[in-house]
């Protein structure tokens, strides 16, 4: 105090204490993400996911799964996955929604954070085969893709912990050559023993996941509009 009077900062003293303490929203734009941390942060809670999974630590693996569908991280990684990278990025469901921009698409990353509303009706379309019949394919809306993407990073590393070595359908790293040499080496880690093991296979499957996944969802993803 001044004189019996609250004295006013300098406007540059404040804009200095925002910068050293931080945004007051911690919420960045779209374009300023950095993507490598982000992808970097969910890659390591799934390794961790993993590892209580295979540890057979089932109340951790619930814990970290809640974890993992709260986070931030997760939502941005899972939004970019389905706007940017998958083939059927441009398709629309029912409500006739895409994400194109920044905006829209930093929108649905703290739309899907939000507690989830019921499922939408999917938009059924048919597509020619080769013998000149039609497949049905039925298109979810892109809030409700962008939520399945955020909830199998947090289902899907239970799971490959407990799966059978030698299946090899629609998995991370599902190709036979790919899937036989982590099976091989999943096999030489338990024979060895040790708390190495566990992390070896977790590196592992969490390394070839992220490509594993974002191939085989292009793939499966609808046709663009």
């Amino acid at each position: 105090m001044e004189g019996g009077k609250w004295a006013v900062p300098a406007v540059a003293e404040v804009r200095a204490a925002r910068i050293a303490n931080g945004p007051e929203d911690a919420d960045l734009g779209w374009n300023a993400v950095d993507w490598r941390a982000a992808e970097d942060r969910v890659r390591r809670l799934r390794q961790r996911i993993f590892a209580a999974s295979r540890a057979g630590d089932h109340k951790r693996v619930r814990s970290l799964q809640k974890l993992m569908l709260r986070s931030r991280s997760n939502a941005l990684v899972s939004v970019r996955q389905v706007t940017e990278r998958n083939a059927g990025r441009l398709t629309s469901g029912v409500d006739g929604r895409t994400a194109v921009s920044a905006a829209d698409k930093e929108r649905l990353a703290a739309e899907i954070q939000r507690p989830p509303e019921r499922a939408r009706p999917v938009r059924r379309v048919f597509i020619p085969k080769a013998n000149g019949k039609l497949r049905p394919l039925g298109i979810p809306v892109i809030a409700d893709r962008a939520r399945q993407a955020a909830v199998r990073n947090a289902l899907e590393p239970e799971r490959e912990a407990r799966f059978e070595p030698r299946s090899y359908g629609f998995r991370p790293a599902g190709d036979v050559m790919t899937r036989s040499r982590l099976s091989t080496r999943s096999s030489r880690a338990r024979t060895r023993g040790g708390s190495g093991s566990s992390t070896l296979i977790s590196r592992e499957h969490s390394t070839t996941s992220i490509t594993a996944s974002s191939s085989a969802s292009s793939a499966r993803s609808p046709p663009g509009a």
